[in-house]
């Protein structure tokens, strides 16, 4: 199927659709690249597919998906994008019919040139049939008599897995590793949002919610001292690939990496593709 769209982008914007399970995973996996395409002058949408109403251990339903949805917008605000979440709820992610329909709508409706989304085999259900959601959406945005309300698209769109570190059936191998260090401050302004996870609900559920610090200041402090080696992690298990792209000297010396590998539902990203999805 041809991958038209992103053809004819050499001296134009790109348009970059982020699909998560949960409204803080686009933030987690993307938010460095997505800084640079903000930043650039690209156009980049993240989307949960879920509600954000069973993250907590204290508070949910709508108090918590309003919450959650006020946290996911103000973390968008930071670098410049937009945010949606839809109605599905936390937790209850199917790989139905009709939520299918609803990723056909929403890739449709946004035109991407690039969608990244998870994989396939992850820990959590909402992640692995989020990932199938979007894999069964591919070739189906093509299909007129599918979601006829919708203008169908004339080509199949780029579609990236964002990283992760599982390891079976098959690990992730990346197609291109990007350097965020430049932006890394940024990504921890994004995720310096979402106080009900960063720093209530994931501390809660790892055992450290003793350890998170009340002052504003010092939270900021500590998420990036609890969370920097996740991301230092990707830089050092993909520096071959960043030496590819930066060459020896910069690729050896990345200190922040987030990695991204093809999926071969979507269109096909040639080198030249590449090069104008990944600019960096």
């Amino acid at each position: 199927m041809s991958t038209a769209a992103i053809d004819d982008l050499a001296d134009g914007p790109i348009n970059v659709l982020v699909i998560g399970a949960h409204i803080d995973d686009c933030d987690i996996k993307t938010g460095g690249t997505a800084k640079k395409w903000a930043d650039r002058g690209d156009n980049v949408k993240f989307v949960s597919l879920t509600n954000g109403e069973a993250g907590h251990h204290e508070i949910g339903g709508l108090e918590l998906t309003r919450t959650r949805r006020a946290e996911g917008q103000a973390a968008a605000d930071q670098i410049g994008i937009e945010f949606e979440s839809l109605d599905i709820i936390e937790g209850k992610l199917e790989p139905t019919i009709e939520n299918r329909n609803k990723v056909i709508r929403l890739i449709r409706e946004y035109e991407p040139d690039l969608v990244l989304c998870h994989r396939p085999n992850d820990y959590h259900p909402d992640h692995r049939y989020g990932s199938d959601l979007v894999q069964d959406a591919a070739y189906m945005v093509t299909v007129p008599a599918i979601c006829p309300d919708t203008p169908h698209l004339d080509y199949n769109p780029i579609i990236c897995y964002m990283h992760d570190d599982f390891q079976k059936p098959y690990p992730l191998e990346p197609d291109v590793a990007v350097d965020i260090d430049d932006v890394i401050e940024s990504k921890f302004d994004m995720l310096h949002q979402h106080t009900s996870q960063m720093y209530e609900w994931l501390p809660f559920n790892q055992n450290i919610l003793d350890e998170v610090p009340e002052d504003e200041d010092d939270r900021r402090e500590w998420l990036v001292e609890t969370r920097s080696g996740d991301f230092e992690a990707v830089a050092d298990r993909f520096r071959d690939g960043l030496i590819d792209r930066y060459g020896e000297e910069h690729g050896s010396a990345v200190q922040y990496a987030e990695a991204f590998q093809e999926c071969e539902y979507g269109g096909t990203m040639t080198p030249e593709h590449e090069e104008l999805l990944f600019p960096f």
